[in-house]
């Protein structure tokens, strides 16, 4: 029999509790719901307000079938917000906007990654914000990441902007920078031409192109999920990994001092001591205080 529970005046049917999601850690479908509604949906709710949500769905654990999708998933309750979005020209498509705690859980219980763009759905195509997606090829690692992660906090800060750190929770690092709302093709002209740079300036760790041929042993600089029609893995998210790794904000003395990719792992477990001590270090994301300009790509 399929639970039912009242989150927020709305009743959830929470199935297959006790299913083991992650067999390396023997994590449940239980413990992951818990992890959204007790640990992560304060801070979470945060970063996905406003936002359209794509759903990286995993029912059946990572080692299971993975599929991506955009639109809302089928039997979507009328309750959970919706949003139009602009996509090609289907100009009647529409996305989750999760906004309260009973979306996060309706949605948790499907067995997702949440994703969202740049920008939120008052101003499709406008960004907020910019991410670089640091992804190091073997035998590189985060430890790589962070040496290039500090190199771009650096030249960002040269040019008035600040950065922010977040783990991939695959093997990666993700830095975002707070932005006064512009046009996602310059955030992109904006966000490749440092990485181009980062490149030109650490030619042994760093490779600005997909190619997977020149990634072995660097660090891949993705400026491309600041396209408008690009996604990232939102904070505090689960990833479906072998474990449940998050994908977690970290300090710059954090990023600074790591040694192995070990240091820079974060399980559900982890988190709640992690937000009791640091609060969300994705905060200035949020505050239109911190928000500066973009420079001109000249």
């Amino acid at each position: 029999m399929t639970p039912i529970t009242e989150v927020e005046g709305r009743r959830l049917a929470l199935s297959n509790l006790d299913k083991v999601l992650y067999p390396a850690t023997g994590t449940t479908k239980g413990e992951v719901l818990h992890y959204y509604a007790a640990t992560a949906a304060q801070a979470l709710l945060t970063h996905l307000r406003d936002r359209p949500v794509s759903f990286l769905r995993y029912p059946d654990g990572p080692d299971g079938q993975r599929f991506f999708t955009k639109n809302p998933p089928p039997g979507t309750p009328s309750w959970v917000r919706t949003a139009p979005v602009p996509r090609g020209e289907d100009e009647s498509a529409r996305q989750v906007v999760v906004q309260d705690l009973a979306s996060l859980m309706w949605a948790a219980n499907l067995v997702v990654e949440f994703h969202t763009p740049q920008w939120r759905t008052d101003a499709p195509g406008t960004a907020d914000r910019m991410v670089f997606d640091l992804d190091p090829g073997a035998p590189a690692t985060v430890v790589e990441c962070c040496a290039v992660a500090v190199w771009l906090r650096e030249r960002l800060a040269a040019d008035g902007l600040s950065a922010y750190a977040k783990t991939s929770g695959s093997k990666g690092l993700h830095l975002l920078v707070p932005l006064e709302p512009a046009p996602a093709d310059r955030v992109s002209a904006y966000a490749k031409r440092l990485a181009v740079e980062a490149e030109q300036e650490l030619p042994k760790l760093v490779v600005h192109r997909m190619t997977r041929a020149l990634r072995p042993g660097k660090v891949f600089v993705d400026f491309s999920q600041n396209a408008a029609s690009k996604t990232t893995a939102a904070p505090y998210t689960l990833r479906a990994r072998p474990e449940p790794t998050v994908s977690a904000p970290v300090t710059w003395t954090e990023i600074e001092e790591c040694r192995a990719p070990r240091g820079l792992t974060f399980l559900a477990h982890d988190m709640g001591a992690r937000l009791e001590r640091y609060g969300d270090l994705l905060g200035p994301l949020v505050d239109p205080d911190r928000a500066r300009p973009l420079p001109v790509v000249r």
